[in-house]
Protein backbone atom coordinates (compact mmCIF):
# COMPACT_ATOMS: atom_id res chain seq x y z
CA UNK A 1 0.00 0.00 0.00
CA UNK A 2 1.14 3.30 -0.94
CA UNK A 3 -0.13 6.94 -1.14
CA UNK A 4 -1.05 6.41 -4.52
CA UNK A 5 -3.94 4.35 -2.94
CA UNK A 6 -4.90 6.74 -0.27
CA UNK A 7 -7.31 10.01 -0.71
CA UNK A 8 -7.19 12.62 2.29
CA UNK A 9 -10.21 14.44 1.51
CA UNK A 10 -12.20 17.17 3.52
CA UNK A 11 -15.86 15.69 4.33
CA UNK A 12 -18.96 17.20 5.86
CA UNK A 13 -20.17 13.61 7.15
CA UNK A 14 -18.65 9.79 7.51
CA UNK A 15 -19.35 6.60 8.38
CA UNK A 16 -19.56 6.96 12.37
CA UNK A 17 -18.27 3.43 12.87
CA UNK A 18 -15.05 4.55 10.84
CA UNK A 19 -14.28 7.43 13.03
CA UNK A 20 -15.58 5.38 16.51
CA UNK A 21 -12.55 2.75 15.26
CA UNK A 22 -10.15 5.94 14.60
CA UNK A 23 -10.61 7.65 18.22
CA UNK A 24 -10.24 3.97 19.61
CA UNK A 25 -6.84 3.70 18.11
CA UNK A 26 -6.00 7.06 18.89
CA UNK A 27 -7.20 5.98 22.81
CA UNK A 28 -9.72 8.89 23.09
CA UNK A 29 -12.95 7.09 23.08
CA UNK A 30 -14.68 5.72 26.06
CA UNK A 31 -17.44 3.18 26.14
CA UNK A 32 -19.73 5.46 26.82
CA UNK A 33 -19.77 7.45 24.80
CA UNK A 34 -22.68 7.53 22.39
CA UNK A 35 -21.23 7.01 18.20
CA UNK A 36 -24.62 9.12 17.61
CA UNK A 37 -22.15 12.42 18.48
CA UNK A 38 -19.94 11.79 15.51
CA UNK A 39 -22.07 13.01 13.20
CA UNK A 40 -22.53 16.34 14.61
CA UNK A 41 -19.05 16.06 15.91
CA UNK A 42 -18.00 15.92 12.10
CA UNK A 43 -20.56 18.85 11.03
CA UNK A 44 -19.61 21.32 13.77
CA UNK A 45 -15.93 21.03 12.97
CA UNK A 46 -14.56 23.84 10.92
CA UNK A 47 -12.70 21.18 8.99
CA UNK A 48 -12.68 17.34 9.08
CA UNK A 49 -10.59 15.65 7.08
CA UNK A 50 -10.26 12.10 6.24
CA UNK A 51 -7.45 9.91 4.89
CA UNK A 52 -9.03 7.11 3.15
CA UNK A 53 -8.55 3.98 1.11
CA UNK A 54 -9.48 4.48 -2.87
CA UNK A 55 -10.21 0.39 -2.92
CA UNK A 56 -12.52 0.13 0.11
CA UNK A 57 -13.28 3.45 0.54
CA UNK A 58 -12.57 3.22 4.43
CA UNK A 59 -11.12 5.40 6.51
CA UNK A 60 -7.51 5.08 8.12
CA UNK A 61 -6.73 8.55 9.41
CA UNK A 62 -8.65 11.47 10.34
CA UNK A 63 -7.66 15.19 11.73
CA UNK A 64 -9.89 18.23 12.56
CA UNK A 65 -9.86 21.34 12.87
CA UNK A 66 -12.38 23.29 15.32
CA UNK A 67 -12.97 27.13 14.68
CA UNK A 68 -15.23 30.41 14.57
CA UNK A 69 -13.98 30.38 10.84
CA UNK A 70 -12.64 34.11 11.75
CA UNK A 71 -9.79 34.41 14.35
CA UNK A 72 -8.03 31.29 15.85
CA UNK A 73 -8.00 27.56 14.93
CA UNK A 74 -7.02 24.29 16.95
CA UNK A 75 -6.16 21.17 14.79
CA UNK A 76 -7.19 18.01 17.31
CA UNK A 77 -7.78 14.48 16.63
CA UNK A 78 -4.98 13.67 14.25
CA UNK A 79 -4.88 10.19 14.40
CA UNK A 80 -3.87 7.14 11.61
CA UNK A 81 -3.93 3.88 12.06
CA UNK A 82 -0.67 2.33 12.73
CA UNK A 83 -0.71 0.16 9.84
CA UNK A 84 -0.50 3.47 7.51
CA UNK A 85 2.00 5.18 9.41
CA UNK A 86 4.87 6.74 7.87
CA UNK A 87 3.32 7.32 4.80
CA UNK A 88 2.72 11.03 5.25
CA UNK A 89 -0.76 10.69 5.69
CA UNK A 90 -0.79 12.42 8.53
CA UNK A 91 1.31 15.55 6.92
CA UNK A 92 -1.24 14.90 4.28
CA UNK A 93 -3.81 15.66 6.90
CA UNK A 94 -2.80 18.77 9.04
CA UNK A 95 -1.44 20.19 5.50
CA UNK A 96 -4.92 20.42 4.52
CA UNK A 97 -6.55 21.58 7.43
CA UNK A 98 -3.52 24.29 7.81
CA UNK A 99 -4.69 25.17 4.24
CA UNK A 100 -8.18 25.58 4.62
CA UNK A 101 -7.25 27.47 7.60
CA UNK A 102 -4.88 29.91 6.35
CA UNK A 103 -8.10 29.98 2.77
CA UNK A 104 -10.09 31.71 5.87
CA UNK A 105 -7.94 33.97 6.85
CA UNK A 106 -6.80 32.47 9.68
CA UNK A 107 -3.32 32.55 10.52
CA UNK A 108 -3.26 31.63 14.32
CA UNK A 109 -3.72 27.88 14.54
CA UNK A 110 -2.48 26.13 17.42
CA UNK A 111 -2.73 22.41 19.16
CA UNK A 112 -1.47 20.70 22.04
CA UNK A 113 0.81 17.95 20.89
CA UNK A 114 1.09 14.01 22.70
CA UNK A 115 4.56 13.90 24.37
CA UNK A 116 6.78 12.76 22.58
CA UNK A 117 5.08 13.89 19.21
CA UNK A 118 6.62 17.65 18.79
CA UNK A 119 9.12 16.45 16.39
CA UNK A 120 6.31 15.87 13.75
CA UNK A 121 5.04 19.12 14.23
CA UNK A 122 7.51 21.21 13.75
CA UNK A 123 8.44 20.85 10.32
CA UNK A 124 4.81 21.41 9.59
CA UNK A 125 5.59 24.84 10.93
CA UNK A 126 4.46 24.52 14.65
CA UNK A 127 6.69 25.57 17.60
CA UNK A 128 6.75 25.22 21.07
CA UNK A 129 4.54 28.03 22.69
CA UNK A 130 7.04 29.06 25.59
CA UNK A 131 5.39 30.84 28.62
CA UNK A 132 1.97 28.94 27.94
CA UNK A 133 0.43 25.92 29.96
CA UNK A 134 -1.96 23.67 28.25
CA UNK A 135 -4.96 23.52 31.15
CA UNK A 136 -7.98 21.34 30.82
CA UNK A 137 -10.93 22.17 32.85
CA UNK A 138 -11.81 19.18 35.81
CA UNK A 139 -14.09 21.01 37.67
CA UNK A 140 -17.99 19.92 38.53
CA UNK A 141 -19.51 17.14 35.80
Amino acid sequence: MNTDDICVSLVRSWNAEEIVALYRAGGWWKDEYDPAEISPLISGSFAFVVAAEKKSGRAVGMGRAISDGVSDAYIQDLVVFPRYRRMDLGTAIVSLLIQQCRDAGISWIALVAEPGSENFYVPLGFARMEGYIPLIYQGDP
